[in-house]
């Protein structure tokens, strides 16, 4: 998919002391977050992650951010820098890195723990990491780099300052101003404030939230709900969250340890990422907590709480295979409790409610966001944004991470606060932005698509590819063939026709036959003796009545065979 601003040609050359910013990823959709900052030549990227597929991507594991706009100048990178560890900011890490393995890759304890994981699993080595903390400063090349605490519903998130000769830039990373976090550990308005008196240029700043009014709930508030589901359960719990929401889970074994149960991580990257969370101290758990999940028909159901993947009903996660009874260890049964604490991303609606209804058929009390507080966004909502502007004063505004909708509610708030309406760019994956002489204008647009990983292959994927998967898995399959003397043209064998993906059996396409016989005779009458015409002529004759007769429009292949 190239960029949808045909009116845009290629940016410039960028004038000297001048900063270019190229988004690949996080704008007008939510993931695959990647943006390229360039000054004097070289290059700093934050964040590098992946976008996860819906149903309008058959077969698609992962969509990564298009690497081709920088491909020619990897040895530009003075560094990759990391806002946090959710994996629509370092699930494309890897990708990168298969590119160029040397490039310094920075960002928080915990963030440069879990991209440790993934590294492992594509079997890159000795990947250079540098390790930060809020307030800490340090230079790659021309980029002095400041990183700012900030929370979210992943513990050690960072903001970033990048100090360039061009100007300075504040980058959000995502975000929330809540002020009772679980960890102790606040967004730090002050440092916010003593940039905005230094000067901030350009202020790209997380989006998600930007059309709901006030503030997002404390993650604190779920505390009680979770009590009540304790308190009320006389059978198994089974709480299903994302697998980096150490929060979320700290929240789950605390209320567990409460109620004397004891805790069993299900799913590979939940095992994972607590492991990782309670060695580096951002998970406390309790003596004679956890237990292997082998171990739990070793207690009364009343005596267990099971924390799982799959809140976002992916289908091989451990609670879509719950839900389907398709789990080696863990079977529902009638009384079980099972909690969604996450979210409902936009497009996994439907697996999700699929889940859902699995998990109520066999027995289960299903409790959500739809009728309980089990969990709260880890984004600023509007009022959280003001409050951001009005202590920064930015120069010029750059909203990021969230679809169109977001991105242009977060402008508008903005520009309510006395920021120019000309200073605020809203922006697209693609679309590059300069930052000269303290003003920040579009420069143009690189090309910039959807890179699809299926299984093992990257990037061989195309629209064209996805088309004819939507086409087969919709409206069916029908093959088509014929064959054709090769001296006089004349049909002599067939036509045969074979579908797959229609109700009827093949002698529904008995009426068809005859008209295809028919185009191929006048074909050969003119003289038509090309294979690859006969086979478009087979295609579009099949394919009108097809269309007329059933209303369908399958893939059709025509095999024409000269003998």
């Amino acid at each position: 998919m190239s960029h949808p601003h045909p009116e845009l040609g290629t940016p410039p050359t960028l004038p000297p002391g001048a900063l270019r910013v190229i988004p690949l990823g996080g704008l007008g959709e939510i993931g695959r977050n990647m943006t390229v900052f360039e000054h004097d030549g070289r290059l700093l990227i934050v964040d590098c992650g992946v976008l996860f597929p819906e149903d309008k991507h058959p077969g698609v594991d992962l969509i990564l951010p298009d690497f081709e706009p920088i491909r020619d100048r990897l040895d530009d990178i003075e560094a990759l820098v990391l806002t946090h560890g959710h994996e629509d900011h370092i699930g494309a890490v890897p990708y990168l890195l298969r590119e160029r393995p040397d490039i310094p890759v920075v960002g928080s304890q915990l963030t440069l723990a879990l991209l440790d994981g993934k590294l492992r699993e594509h079997r890159l080595k000795d990947v250079p990491h540098h390790v930060v903390r809020e307030r800490q400063r340090t230079r790659f090349g021309p980029f002095d780099l400041e990183f700012v605490s900030v929370n979210h519903s992943i513990p050690d998130a960072l903001a970033v300052a990048i100090r360039t000769g061009a100007g300075t830039v504040l980058h959000t990373g995502d975000f929330k101003m809540d002020q009772l976090p679980l960890d102790r550990r606040l967004t730090d308005l002050r440092a916010f404030a003593r940039l905005g008196e230094e000067g901030v240029d350009l202020f790209l700043v997380d989006s998600t939230n930007a059309e709901m009014p006030g503030f997002t709930v404390s993650e604190r508030d779920i505390t009680p709900t979770i009590d009540r589901v304790f308190a009320r359960a006389d059978r198994r719990i089974i709480v299903a969250c994302f697998a980096s929401h150490v929060h979320r889970v700290q929240q789950v074994m605390d209320a567990a340890v409460e109620h004397g149960r004891k805790v069993a991580y299900v799913g590979r990257s939940m095992v994972r990422n607590m492991g990782i969370a309670s060695d580096l101290g951002f998970l406390r758990v309790p003596p004679n907590t956890v237990i292997d999940v082998r171990d739990v028909d070793k207690y009364e159901p009343n005596e267990v709480v099971l924390i799982s993947t799959g809140s976002q009903g992916e289908p091989l996660s451990a609670l879509s295979r719950i839900a389907a009874r398709d789990h080696p260890q863990i079977r529902i049964e009638v009384g079980d409790t099972v909690v969604l604490a996450s979210s409902l991303i936009p497009g996994n609606e439907n697996a999700v409610y699929r889940v859902i209804n699995g998990l109520s058929r066999w027995g289960a009390n299903v409790v959500h966001k739809g009728n309980a507080l089990v969990h709260v966004s880890g984004h600023a909502s509007a009022g959280e944004l003001l409050y951001c502007y009005n202590i920064i004063r930015p120069r010029n505004v750059l909203p990021v991470h969230g679809e169109i909708r977001h991105m242009r509610a977060n402008a508008d708030l903005a520009v309510a606060t006395g920021v120019a309406r000309e200073r605020v760019v809203l922006a697209e994956d693609g679309v590059v932005v300069d930052l000269i002489d303290g003003v920040a204008r579009i420069a143009g647009k690189v090309d910039c698509g959807y890179v699809y990983v299926d299984g093992s292959t990257v990037g061989d994927i195309t629209e064209t590819s996805l088309k004819d998967r939507r086409i087969l898995g919709e409206e069916g399959f029908i093959s088509v063939i014929v064959v054709v003397d090769s001296v006089t043209g004349k049909v002599t064998g067939g036509p045969e026709i074979k579908a797959r993906g229609f109700a009827e059996d093949d002698s529904v396409f008995d009426p068809v036959l005859e008209k295809i016989s028919e185009a191929l005779d006048r074909a050969g009458r003119d003289g038509v003796d090309d294979t690859y015409q006969l086979q478009q002529l087979i295609r579009r004759t099949i394919g009108k009545w097809v269309s007329d007769t059933h209303r369908r429009r399958p893939m059709i292949i025509p095999v024409v065979v000269e003998v």
